[in-house]
């Protein structure tokens, strides 16, 4: 990432050393991995949100082409992305009646 090689990585270990002193050393390295360990998992998650918006909008954009054809003689790419819309829709109507069903059993219940 940083492409510093070992002899760097020594060099600063010894400033580090120098500068903080044996008691406070190992509360940085630990502080500074955790920083790095955040900062990665930011970095993923923002890169996994990317990810997830360009295909929601390739999506759209084939669904549209669907959409302007009549949903007739479609490509093999706009008929995938209108079972996956199909699909998509199941999964949330399910999610629904099963969140229904536990509402009224918890207002009939009570």
């Amino acid at each position: 990432m940083f492409d510093i090689g070992f002899w760097e990585l020594v060099f600063i270990g010894v400033i580090a050393l120098l500068v903080l002193g044996p008691d406070k050393l190992p509360g940085a390295i630990r502080s500074f991995s955790k920083f790095v360990s955040s900062f990665k998992q930011t970095v993923n998650s923002v890169k996994s949100e990317i990810n997830h918006e360009l295909r929601v909008h390739e999506l759209h954009e084939q669904l549209k082409q669907a959409e302007q054809k009549g949903m007739q003689n479609l490509t093999g790419r706009e008929s995938n992305a209108v079972a996956e819309l199909e699909q998509a829709a199941k999964e949330v109507n399910s999610t629904i009646q099963s969140v229904q069903k536990e509402v009224n059993k918890d207002t009939n219940g009570q």
